[in-house]
């Protein structure tokens, strides 16, 4: 299942979801060789990368393995999305796509005026979008929601706005920003949504099995999936879309030890990105997602999560806890 944003090919549907502190360079390369057909980024400031800030320019890193890749960009002024768009295009030479974030909704990041409170003004912000769009040398992608709460459902004008500024492709969370990550998606008001649109139509919420992805799809006609919070400690749910959607098999789940390897394999990655350091103190609250579900694993998954302070202090944690977990099955 192909589809194109401007005149890239995307070999498939599964695109995987910027998340803040989760989608850095090492967490992409791992997932990618799962079967991701897009990546993207961790929202990145456009004031981080004009003021030069060390660590905003390090949410740039990226390799040719990777591609095609989206950076994702967010503010709340078109001069100073623009500059980033600037320094985005020297800097970063695997970029294929720049992703304007509007779909946010972390009071931080709304009440500057980013993210997801863009979305109050679908005219103002068609205007912002066609201006970046006239300036990047790649085509502009975006994130949406629904609008900012259930009385002020706005999609459908942003979508308008946004097809005419010349927005590429749009992902749509089915979730108001008010909603944040809770209650259900909003999935009924999608209904055939991508039949009506001129660009690729991306869904997103609470994609955690390959059958809430098929159905998400199918309901709203999109293109593409994005899997956010269910891929993590879950990369085999990557595997699965993406194979179901090129030859309609269907993988079975990862066994408890196929996850142990999983679950290292992605700390060995962090630590190459990061240093041991830094990557374990990050890795505290992925590692235990690998084993969530599993009998006899909250032991290990609590060793995880407060006791990891090298990559030989976790590989001994997972292979005693699976070896107890297998002795018990």
């Amino acid at each position: 299942m192909k589809f194109s944003i401007g005149k890239i090919e995307i070999a498939g549907p599964v695109i995987l979801a910027p998340m803040a502190g989760i989608t850095s360079f090492g967490y992409r390369n791992f997932m990618k060789k799962f079967g991701c057909d897009l990546t993207v980024t961790e929202m990145v400031s456009d004031c981080g990368l004009i003021y030069e800030n060390e660590q905003t320019i390090e949410y740039l890193k990226s390799s040719e393995n990777e591609r095609p890749l989206a950076i994702q960009l967010f503010g709340n002024k078109t001069e100073n999305l623009a500059k980033a768009i600037e320094i985005v295009s020297k800097t970063a030479k695997n970029c294929d796509f720049i992703d304007i974030n509007l779909g946010c909704p972390v009071p931080k990041v709304t009440k500057n005026g980013a993210g997801s409170a863009l979305l109050k003004d679908p005219k103002k912000l068609g205007k912002m979008m066609s201006e970046l769009v006239s300036i990047s040398p790649v085509p502009v992608t975006a994130k949406i929601r629904l609008g900012w709460n259930n009385e002020n459902i706005n999609f459908l004008q942003v979508i308008d706005e946004l097809e005419k500024a010349g927005i590429s492709m749009i992902a749509v969370h089915a979730r108001t920003v008010k909603q944040l990550y809770g209650g259900k998606p909003q999935w009924e008001l999608l209904k055939d949504l991508g039949k009506t649109m001129k660009v690729p139509l991306v869904i997103s919420g609470d994609i955690y099995t390959l059958d809430d992805a098929i159905s998400a799809m199918e309901f709203t006609a999109a293109s593409g999936v994005m899997v956010a919070r269910g891929g993590i400690g879950n990369p085999r749910l990557v595997a699965q879309i993406h194979e179901y959607y090129q030859s309609g098999a269907r993988l079975p789940d990862a066994t408890i030890e196929e996850q142990a390897q999983y679950a290292l394999e992605l700390a060995r990655e962090m630590v190459l990105d990061k240093g041991e350091e830094k990557a374990m103190r990050i890795y505290r609250s992925i590692g235990p997602k690998f084993f969530t579900g599993f009998p006899n694993s909250k032991t290990m998954r609590n060793a995880i999560a407060t006791s990891i302070k090298t990559y030989s202090d976790l590989e001994t944690i997972i292979n005693n806890g699976v070896n107890v977990i297998s002795l018990d099955k």
